[in-house]
């Protein structure tokens, strides 16, 4: 066992890969300390401050609460929305033009590349290309390709476009627009390869995109690991409402009313970002950027926590709407025996780690067929929001997630768990072990 000591968040106590956090305490030191165990099992006592000054094992590390990183990381996903928002409704209105098939036959669209290049461009802007590392989804491949010449010139309009955006998201804009050398450069200096030292940044600029051609759920997720941990994330959700009650309506009826209400009309938010800084023990919700506004930090951002309840039956789960990565008879049976009775919500895309975190849903279960691997991008931003807003996120084992292996989660035990309270957490573990033989998974 091990105490951590941070500098925002008071004690924190590591027991068999869980913590229990007291907020009693506040001290100005970020470190470690260890208890020391006698050959008896018994632990000694003594003074955590007077241990501090007189351990010469220990050096105070630098204070690092992220906070530059994380109002560029919003800025950035929130200029991402708009972006987006553009492309859709375009790509509804072509019927689906703009729409390429990767190698693995899953779909990357405008926003994909646009996306990427943007946030790409405005991370090495903001804190030099030299101390920028990112690991993100899409590469030039396909974007390259001769057939594809009529995307890339589109694509190097959508992120001129939006860039001479940007300083109403309190961002720089380039002097002069790119050119088509100057995108594909900022898209393909997304080729870190992660590891369990230094910095990186993750970025999945469109995750769902089958929900994003169908009009339907997406997610842009953007998050900045160091040292093997997720220190911030940022998740950006244009069709998932501020308001809880607007889930009862589809998302098509969200953009007739959309159209039919003033652009700058403020009577309803369809879109979302949802932010977290690891230690701070919050999340942050803001709506999306209205047109032609500037965005005032923290735009009108509000607290979000996870849900209280704890009683199965009254409990609702997520699950992926696609069923190539994910088995949902598995889940449903699952669900079944532990006793939830609630009719699944399912969403594209990390949209499941907005629900949890602000407390529509209580339960988002992921178990991937044989030979899926977990990408790190699909998880990093969501699983410090749920932690943040009082959840807990591990792998089907109990264990938490390690980003510290590359691109993939690495050593994943059969799936990914999150929940809104160590109560159901623990009972979704019990079953899943009881239930796992007979998976076929």
């Amino acid at each position: 066992m091990a105490i951590k000591i941070s500098h925002n968040l008071g004690l924190e106590i590591w027991n068999n890969n869980n913590f229990i956090r007291s907020n009693k305490t506040h001290l100005n030191f970020s470190g470690k300390l260890g208890y020391c165990l006698s050959k008896f099992g018994k632990t000694r006592s003594f003074s955590v401050m007077e241990d501090l000054k007189t351990s010469s094992l220990l050096a105070p590390e630098p204070v690092k609460n992220y906070s530059q990183e994380l109002d560029v990381a919003v800025r950035a996903v929130q200029l991402a929305c708009s972006l987006c928002q553009r492309v859709q409704n375009s790509l509804i209105s072509k019927n689906g033009d703009g729409v390429q098939s990767k190698d693995d036959n899953s779909p990357v669209t405008i926003a994909d590349w646009s996306v990427q290049a943007t946030v790409s461009w405005i991370l090495s802007e903001s804190f030099g290309s030299s101390n920028v590392s990112i690991i993100a989804e899409e590469d030039i491949q396909n974007l390259s390709k001769a057939k594809a010449g009529g995307i890339l010139k589109d694509v190097v309009k959508t992120v001129n476009e939006c860039l001479a955006e940007a300083p109403r998201f309190g961002l720089k804009s380039p002097k002069m627009a790119l050119g088509t050398t100057e995108v594909l450069e900022a898209i393909s200096r997304c080729n870190s390869l992660g590891g369990p030292a230094g910095r990186f940044w993750t970025l999945d600029p469109v995750d769902g995109t089958l929900g994003f051609v169908r009009g339907d759920q997406y997610a842009i997720a953007l998050a900045l690991i160091e040292d093997g941990e997720v220190v911030l994330g940022v998740l950006g959700c244009p069709n998932y409402p501020m308001r809880k009650e607007w889930l009862n309506y589809h998302h098509r009826y969200h953009r007739m009313i959309s159209k039919l209400t003033p652009p700058t009309s403020e009577s309803w938010d369809k879109g979302c970002v949802l932010y977290a800084r690891r230690g701070s023990g919050e999340a942050w919700m803001q709506p999306l950027l209205h047109v032609n506004k500037n965005l005032v930090w923290p735009n009108s951002a509000k607290p979000v926590r996870v849900s209280t309840i704890d009683n199965p039956s009254l409990a609702t789960f997520c699950e992926p709407v696609e069923k190539a990565n994910s088995s949902h008879s598995f889940t449903e049976g699952l669900a079944h025996s532990v006793g939830l009775r609630k009719q699944p919500l399912r969403v594209y895309s990390m949209v499941k780690y907005t629900a949890i975190a602000r407390g529509d849903a209580e339960i988002f279960m992921k178990f991937s067929k044989a030979g899926y691997k977990e990408k790190i991008w699909d998880h990093a931003a969501g699983v410090v929001i749920i932690q943040e807003a009082g959840g807990v996120v591990t792998d089907a084992g109990g264990r938490p997630l390690d980003f510290s292996k590359g691109i993939y989660l690495e050593g994943l035990d059969r799936g990914v768990v999150a929940s809104a309270g160590a109560n159901l957490h623990d009972k979704i573990i019990e079953a899943v072990d009881a239930s796992w033989d007979s998976s076929s998974l």
